[in-house]
């Protein structure tokens, strides 16, 4: 039987949603290990003078603890 776990991260990109999430992911992998999913639960993005300079993301990652 596996034991998982799900913790909340927060990231965020200068040029994609997709681009935090896969840096949210490759930071996370470097102290968890066995990381199953990542599910998206939000996004949304920084807008300053008409312009998105910022998009963030809030994810939950799923790994399995030993």
């Amino acid at each position: 039987m596996a034991v998982l776990k799900v913790i909340e991260i927060l990231s965020n990109s200068e040029s994609s949603w997709e681009d935090a999430t896969k840096k949210a992911v490759k930071h996370a992998s470097k102290s968890l290990k066995n990381i199953r999913s990542v599910y998206v639960q939000d996004q949304s993005a920084s807008v300053k003078d008409g312009e998105v300079v910022d998009f963030r993301v809030n994810l939950k990652i799923t790994f399995e603890i030993n």
